[in-house]
């Protein structure tokens, strides 16, 4: 059977580390998930918190993520049966996450007053020439000879 879940969000907490009893990590954390669709009344966007528990990605998550960080998750969706103090049966969904990736971009400087905004397709837009251009990239002419697409 197929279980696989992508989501990209924003961690609500700080990651938080524990081992077991063997000293195997495992991280525990919260992602606040923006719906796709507003509101229609409010034009608002709802926000899911989706439970996130790494494994083999454990200590790297803990790392290098922090509250605010904007993480992709992949994993499988596992629905987990508890008792809660009171006696009451519970359950409730959380990911085993299998992979983590970085969803913001990399840091420009190494100075703590940089921030993480992605890139934008308009920092170097202001021009139309191939001087304006970041080293390595050129713009290219209608007469390049074939190009494969």
């Amino acid at each position: 059977m197929l279980n696989h879940i992508i989501i990209m969000g924003r961690l609500t907490r700080d990651p938080e580390l524990r081992y077991t009893s063997t000293q195997t990590p495992v991280t525990t954390f919260t992602l606040a998930v923006d719906r796709d669709y507003a509101n229609r009344e409010t034009n608002e966007r709802q926000t899911d918190f989706i439970d996130c528990v790494a494994w083999r990605s454990a200590e790297f998550v803990n790392k290098y993520f922090q509250k605010g960080s904007l993480a992709v998750v992949s994993g499988r969706l596992q629905i987990r049966d508890w008792t809660d103090r009171e006696g009451n049966k519970r359950r409730s969904a959380e990911i085993n996450v299998e992979n983590v990736y970085f969803g913001d971009s990399k840091r420009r400087d190494s100075d703590s007053t940089t921030t993480n905004a992605p890139y934008s397709n308009n920092d170097y837009s202001s021009q139309n020439s191939a001087s304006s251009m970041p080293s390595g990239f050129e713009e290219l002419s209608d007469d390049d000879g074939e190009l494969p697409f």
